[in-house]
């Protein structure tokens, strides 16, 4: 009886601070490294600036492309848009024109 009495006291007095230790190891492990940690927290912080700068670039394309609807509007065409669209298409350069072309990368 004596041995099981101080055994189990050692036991109880070892116990709760070995347990305490693993259990917070376990939360702070999983506080950084989860799901839901912090390292999930930068990396989805980083995709949505990558989004945000996308959408930024999208939209003032948008913007762009909006334009030059609304100058084929109802109004009539603009002239110098249909003059450019005729030698684009028409593959047209009056006598005595320079004609450069560039290549856009983003189309």
């Amino acid at each position: 009886m004596r041995w099981r009495g101080k055994h189990g006291r050692i036991l109880k007095q070892v116990a709760l601070p070995v347990l305490s230790s693993c259990a917070i190891a376990y939360f702070g492990y999983h506080t950084v490294q989860g799901d839901r940690g912090l390292m999930a927290y930068l990396r989805i912080s980083g995709e949505i600036d990558q989004a945000k700068s996308l959408y930024a670039s999208l939209r003032e394309e948008h913007v762009q492309l909006q334009h030059r609807v609304s100058l084929l509007g109802r109004g009539g065409l603009d002239p110098d848009l249909l003059d450019e669209r005729a030698r684009a298409v028409l593959n047209y350069a009056a006598p005595g024109e320079l004609v450069f072309y560039y290549t856009d990368k983003n189309r």
